[in-house]
């Protein structure tokens, strides 16, 4: 439900999330943004177009601007409540935050014109340059421009804005020398194990594994299972391009 106190300029965010622990994370990652707030939380799409066609008692559906959308619901993707957002003309934005990693539902969450899309598991920093993103967004189509009206520059300028707010990944409690390090031993040979890379750093298994976990787990590495003759698959690791 929305708060009275909360400033007329700050953002009402919909949070529609069916696990309730990723729910209450959303919901305080958001609270910890200046300009936004939680107007509002719902577990499956039913709920979610309930909150934004006003038939929740106490939820003004004018106060919701942003809708927190994961893909995977109990009642239905998250692709049929961008379909009736629009079908129904609800006057909101949508950022879909989500496992989902399918590149047709990607581009089709795009063509509902979804603002953004945050692959989970994501770090507070990333969420966060996000939403900031989204805000600069919002704030150069909301311009003071006569009769609404825009010219190509601002046009150009609020677009831009979307796609150019990143953060540099990080991984908590790696230092900087060290993801710098595991970076350039992975660029020089790609797909390398937590024992195979402990070598090259210099620290144990056990420490290189935790490192390495913690630079996935922030989205600089990937991991894939290593399947050889026998025994338990080991995973090793691989850069993210682009990943900072």
């Amino acid at each position: 439900m929305s708060d009275t106190t909360t400033p007329e300029s700050s953002i009402g965010v919909l949070v529609v999330e069916d696990e309730v622990v990723a729910a209450r994370a959303h919901a305080k990652y958001i609270d910890r943004i200046d300009g936004y707030h939680v107007a509002g939380v719902a577990k499956n799409a039913t709920q979610a177009m309930a909150a934004l066609t006003g038939q929740i008692y106490g939820l003004d559906p004018s106060g919701i601007h942003l809708v927190l959308l994961d893909m995977n619901l109990p009642d239905g993707h998250g692709l049929q409540v961008c379909r009736a957002i629009r079908g129904q003309r609800v006057d909101v934005d949508i950022i879909a935050v989500t496992a989902a990693r399918d590149m047709q539902i990607v581009q089709e969450a795009l063509s509902y014109g979804v603002a953004q899309y945050i692959i989970k598991p994501f770090t507070f920093p990333v969420f966060k340059s996000k939403l900031e993103a989204y805000s600069s967004f919002r704030n150069r189509l909301g311009g003071d421009s006569n009769d609404g009206e825009v010219t190509q520059t601002e046009v150009d300028k609020a677009i831009s804005a979307l796609r150019t707010h990143t953060v540099a990944a990080t991984a908590k409690g790696v230092p900087d020398a060290v993801q710098a390090e595991v970076k350039k031993l992975l660029n020089e040979n790609p797909g390398q194990s937590a024992a195979e890379l402990a070598e090259g750093l210099g620290v144990s298994r056990v420490t290189a594994r935790r490192y390495l976990e913690s630079m996935a787990d922030a989205g600089m590495l990937e991991r894939r299972p290593r399947y050889g003759s026998a025994g338990r698959p080991v995973l090793e690791y691989t850069v993210v391009p682009d990943a900072g």
